[in-house]
């Protein structure tokens, strides 16, 4: 199983907060931490912009990342949020194993063969 650390930018801690709490509510992600104070330079329309936001690091596994990355973008006031994941290639064995079972099981596929009108 591949785990992942996503980093993402918030406008601020609030809005990390919220955003963080939703995705651990919803098992996107066994964890989220946040931290304030970041300063980000960047183009935008044109120009360079310089702001302060809070960043927001969620751990969680690789086969979550794009439904993490929805419900990021769901609830994030950017119209382009960043989100970018990284692997994790290592690190203590216990907190993995704890990272991989509070993260949400695998979609599982449908075995229901019934179709619309089916008896």
């Amino acid at each position: 199983m591949e785990l992942v650390w996503c980093y993402v930018t918030c406008a601020s801690s609030e809005e990390a907060l919220a955003i963080g709490r939703a995705v651990v509510e919803a098992r996107l992600a066994a964890c989220a931490n946040l931290l304030p104070g970041l300063t980000s330079i960047y183009h935008w329309q044109g120009r360079i912009e310089t702001g302060s936001e809070t960043a927001l690091v969620l751990k969680t596994r690789a086969d979550l990342v794009d439904a993490l990355t929805a419900e990021v973008r769901a609830l994030h006031s950017y119209a382009v949020p960043c989100v970018v994941a990284l692997p994790i290639r290592g690190g203590n064995a216990d907190y993995l194993a704890w990272l991989a079972s509070e993260t949400a099981a695998p979609a599982e596929p449908r075995t229901d063969t019934n179709r619309a009108g089916d008896a």
